[in-house]
């Protein structure tokens, strides 16, 4: 049974312990603490490309690869060393993040000097999710139920941050691996409650509603029903569950979990599907990690229905996995073409891809 128990920390910021397995952790609050400065944090519109850019300076100063024994996210085992969570243990926890690129109280910035420099205070809010308290953990490597514990958390999340006014889009994702840039190695994903549209999520947006309005059908039913029927690119199967190499991928091993039931969020997976997505979701992972026995950079994106209040029946959940070796030990930089122009090259065949990925067998 899933309990909440939320905190506020000495800084002002919140954290929420989910437990399921467990009670509640005695919690040891500190007394007194810093206090939170906010650099400079304004959305700057870019009108080459008309869309917003987020300055954020005090990330700058972030926490970069700590020592393991000084890891934040580890539970505050060691009174000597004060931890992000005040707690000797925990299951799941979300909290705050301290380095946001948005905040609720992120001030109104200057006005802008020209109509060339259009800015506006960057609102809305970023969360930390750290997935478990063992440092050296993994998604993949976690077991099963824990995998599934956190899809509830993720799905609360995702009803509590929606419910707000300021919030337009709540997407969650994960960064792993040094090599995207991970400056925390403790098993963690990140939340951010977008004051707007991202561009790419427009995007997807308008494609899916164009789709929608030409044939009657959503986009992602009729993805999952001809994933199915080719049979050559799928990864994993799971009940009424898939995970397959696009088509069209941009990454060479880039895989999307998809669900055949029409879901526009996590919140409105039934509980045998939830136990099926954290399943699919566990063996590509761990398929990942299999393929040449090192653990693989990717980058974790779940798509959502926005939480403007607009009604859209093409929104259907999916999650895109996007590693970044395109073979064993050669990176996929994203360099002239696909950062300058927008248009990936994908090196490799889809095909051959999602069959090397099935032969990567997952740990029982």
């Amino acid at each position: 049974m899933l309990q909440k128990t939320q905190i506020i920390k000495p800084d002002g910021r919140y954290l929420v312990f989910y437990s399921f397995d467990r009670p509640p952790p005695a919690l040891a609050t500190p007394e007194g603490g810093p206090s939170r400065g906010l650099g400079s944090l304004e959305l700057r519109w870019n009108p080459l490309v008309e869309e917003w850019v987020v300055v954020a300076s005090e990330r700058q100063e972030r926490t970069f690869l700590p020592p393991s024994r000084y890891c934040p996210f580890c539970p505050t085992r060691d009174p000597s060393f004060a931890t992000e969570v005040p707690a000797p243990h925990y299951e799941v926890v979300a909290l705050e993040n301290r380095f946001p690129s948005f905040r609720p109280d992120a001030p109104e910035p200057a006005p802008a000097a020209s109509e060339l420099q259009t800015r506006t205070a960057a609102r809305g809010v970023c969360e930390v999710i750290l997935y478990s308290p063992e440092h050296h953990a993994t998604l993949g490597g976690l077991p099963q139920a824990q995998v599934r514990h956190l899809l509830d958390a993720w799905a609360d999340r995702y009803q509590e941050l929606g419910a707000r006014s300021d919030v337009h889009y709540v997407y969650i994702f994960e960064n792993r691996g040094e090599e995207i840039g991970v400056t925390l190695t403790h098993p963690h994903g990140q939340i951010y409650a977008f004051p707007y549209l991202p561009p790419r999520i427009q995007r997807k947006l308008t494609a899916e509603a164009a789709y929608h309005e030409r044939t009657g059908r959503c986009l992602h039913c009729d993805r999952f029903a001809d994933e199915l029927a080719d049979g050559r690119r799928l990864v994993a199967r799971r009940g009424d569950m898939v995970a397959f190499v696009p088509f069209a991928a941009r990454f060479p091993y880039e895989v999307h979990i998809l669900g055949r039931a029409h879901r526009p969020s996590l919140a409105a997976l039934a509980g045998e599907e939830r136990e099926a997505l954290a399943a699919v979701l566990r063996t590509v992972l761990q398929k990942y990690d299999n393929l040449w026995s090192l653990p693989m950079p990717y980058m974790l994106a779940m798509h959502q229905a926005p939480t403007d209040g607009v009604e859209r029946p093409g929104c259907h959940l999916h999650i895109e996995l996007m590693p970044l070796y395109r073979s064993r030990g050669k990176l996929k930089y994203l360099a002239g073409s696909e950062t300058g122009a927008g248009t990936f090259i994908n090196d490799t065949l889809p095909e051959e891809k999602a069959e090397e990925l099935r032969w990567a067998e997952p740990r029982t």
